[in-house]
């Protein structure tokens, strides 16, 4: 029924959650920030990843832009940590995104799934990341080179929910809605997304959060499991 799969990035394919704990920490020894009053990395990467997630959903929803997300959130965990002295924001974000891209680390199981998928069907990324982090996580981690297209906002001039980044992504793919299923994380803009496109959805849940509004037309808790649905 399929042969045009579409994935999401982050979360969905590449730990994101992982990675940029591995960054957290690197980054709050280099910067010595026991000495800035951030008393622990737990609490440092703990208030990032809450901030990023949702300085993230306010992007998805047109509140935010990116350069918004780099100037603001190492300065609300800051804040969120009761610190005033915002000078070295600037240089912990630098650094943050040299380091975060190169790291390697993927959900479970993604390779097995990617190996099996290749050659059967034509896989594509969707992503409203960066164009250069994308690309760079991409390289990292070893998933490039079975990817056909990798398709951004930025090369959309639309971001997921929003239906014209799938139409986008169809027209560039030569694929047609029918022959089309998206599999991401973020019911928001992957799924609600997806559907308002019309296309067919996997909502990969491994938290199993309930849903409660429209539902997908498949949900997985395991990347694997994806194999058994096509």
């Amino acid at each position: 029924m399929y042969k045009h799969l579409f994935f999401d990035l982050d979360h969905t394919l590449w730990d994101f959650d992982r990675n940029s704990t591995e960054t957290l920490q690197e980054i709050y020894e280099s910067f010595r920030l026991v000495d800035c009053g951030v008393a622990s990395v737990d609490d440092f990467s703990r208030h990032f990843l809450q901030i990023n997630r949702f300085l993230w959903t306010e992007f998805d929803n047109n509140r935010v832009t990116h350069a918004d997300i780099r100037q603001r959130r190492f300065k609300m965990v800051f804040e969120a940590l009761s610190l005033s002295d915002y000078s070295i924001c600037d240089d912990l974000n630098e650094s943050y995104l040299s380091i975060l891209p190169r790291k390697a680390h993927l959900i479970e199981s993604t390779m097995d799934v990617l190996d099996h998928l290749k050659g059967r069907y034509h896989l594509h990324i969707i992503t409203n990341g960066f164009d250069e982090i994308q690309t760079l996580k991409m390289s990292s981690s070893g998933i490039t080179d079975y990817f056909e297209h990798i398709i951004t906002n930025q090369k959309a001039n639309a971001k997921k929910p929003d239906p014209l980044i799938f139409e986008f992504a169809l027209n560039v793919t030569e694929a047609s809605l029918g022959e089309s299923l998206m599999i991401g994380d973020n019911y928001d803009a992957d799924v609600l997304g997806a559907i308002r496109a019309g296309m067919d959805v996997v909502y990969y849940n491994p938290a199993q959060l309930p849903v409660e509004a429209e539902q997908p037309t498949y949900e997985i808790s395991h990347l694997k499991e994806l194999i058994a649905i096509l």
